[in-house]
C-alpha cells in the first residue's frame, strides 16, 4: 500500500517530559450530536478500520433479537472485554450452564486474564491460560446460548455461514448504516468487519437513544448498570462510566474507543498505531465539546508522566479539531 493510500490521521494527544513534547499520538476521531450531525472531526473518520471488541455491544443486540435470555449481568459480560476476575468467569459459566453447556463448548482463544491484578492472582494460584479467563468468554458464552435457544449447531457457531454470524452481520450493518464488504477474524475467533468511525459512532448513539423494550436499550442499560463487568476494576472504561452519569463506553484492541451519552451524542476514535495509553486523553476534548462536565473527566486527561518516581511531564489530549 502506498503512503498516499493510508488514512490521513492527525495529532490527537501528546506526551511531554520537562519542557519538550516527547511523543505525539496520531489518530482519527468523530463526535456526533444527538441528531447525528458532526460536532467534531479530526483525521479521517471515514476510513475503514476494524472496531475489534467495540463490536461486542452490537453483537449482543443481534443475540437478544435472536431470542437469547440473559440476565443484565450476563448481558453486560456478553458486551465486555472483561479482566478475567473470578466474578467474570463465574458469570460466563452461568450463561453456559443455563443453556446446558460446559465450558468445553467454547471456541474462543485460550489466554490468561487480561487485567494485570487478575492475571497476577491467577498465576499465583497456579492456573494457566483458559478459555473462560480470556476476555471474550462472556460474548462466546452468549453466542452459544443463542444457538441453543434457536436449535442451531453449537460446534460451528463461528463459521461464516452459520445462522448466528449471519444475523450478527445484519445487525451490525443496520446499526452502523454501512455495508460489510471487508471481513476478517478477530483475536478470539469471531468475525470482525471493516467499518468507519462515523458508522460506529452512529451505532453507539443508537444504543443509548433506543426506545425501552428494544434490544439496543437493554444492551446499553446492562452495560451502564454493571461497568465493572464491561471491563474491570482499575480499567479506564469502567472508571469513566462510573464518573460520567449516563455514559456508555467500550474499548477495543489497537487503540479503539467508543463513547456515547444518554442524549444520543457519540464519539468514536482510533489511535493510529494501536497504542492504548492515548485512548482516553484523546477522547476528553471531544467529551467536553459535547457538554460533559470537566470535573468528571479530571482522572482521564493530563495524566502524570514520571521520572525517578516524580511527575515530570503530562499525557494530554489535544483540543484542536478540524
Amino acid at each position: 500500500m502506498a503512503i498516499a493510500d493510508l488514512p490521513q490521521h492527525a495529532p490527537l494527544a501528546t506526551q511531554s517530559r520537562g519542557d519538550l513534547v516527547e511523543s505525539i499520538h496520531y489518530g482519527s476521531l468523530i463526535a456526533l450530536g444527538p441528531d447525528g450531525d458532526t460536532v467534531l472531526s479530526c483525521g479521517e473518520p471515514t476510513a475503514l478500520f476494524y472496531p475489534r471488541s467495540a463490536l461486542k455491544p452490537l453483537m449482543a443486540v443481534a443475540m437478544l433479537r435472536a431470542g437469547v435470555e440473559l440476565s443484565d449481568e450476563q448481558l453486560a459480560l456478553a458486551a465486555a472485554s472483561h479482566s478475567g476476575a473470578q466474578q467474570h468467569q463465574d458469570i460466563a459459566s452461568s450463561t453456559l450452564a443455563a443453556a446446558g453447556l460446559h465450558p468445553s463448548a467454547l471456541r474462543n482463544s485460550t489466554d490468561l486474564p487480561y487485567g494485570l491484578n487478575e492475571r497476577a492472582a491467577w498465576l499465583e494460584a497456579g492456573h494457566g491460560p483458559t478459555q473462560l479467563a480470556q476476555n471474550c468468554s462472556g460474548k462466546h458464552a452468549a453466542m452459544l446460548a443463542t444457538c441453543v435457544v434457536n436449535g442451531w449447531p453449537v460446534e460451528s457457531y463461528l463459521d461464516h455461514n452459520h445462522p448466528l454470524p449471519v444475523l450478527i452481520r445484519e445487525a451490525v450493518s443496520e446499526l452502523t448504516g454501512e455495508t460489510l464488504n471487508t471481513i476478517s477474524t478477530d483475536g478470539c475467533g469471531t468475525e470482525v468487519f471493516g467499518l468507519t468511525l462515523t458508522g460506529m459512532a452512529r451505532a453507539f448513539g443508537r444504543l443509548v437513544s433506543a426506545e425501552p423494550g428494544t434490544a439496543e436499550h437493554r444492551v446499553a442499560g446492562a452495560m451502564r448498570a454493571y461497568p465493572e463487568l464491561v471491563a474491570g476494576e482499575g480499567r479506564d472504561v469502567t472508571a469513566i462510566m462510573r464518573a460520567v452519569p449516563g455514559l456508555l463506553a467500550k474499548d477495543g484492541f489497537e487503540g479503539i474507543q467508543m463513547l456515547a451519552l444518554d442524549s444520543g451524542a457519540a464519539i468514536a476514535l482510533k489511535i493510529s498505531d494501536g497504542g492504548d495509553r492515548a485512548r482516553m486523553p484523546a477522547a476528553v476534548p471531544a467529551l467536553l465539546a459535547l457538554g460533559v462536565d470537566a470535573s468528571d473527566l479530571d482522572a482521564f486527561n493530563n495524566l502524570a508522566v514520571f521520572g525517578g518516581g516524580n511527575p515530570v511531564g503530562v499525557l494530554r489530549g489535544l483540543s484542536l479539531f478540524a
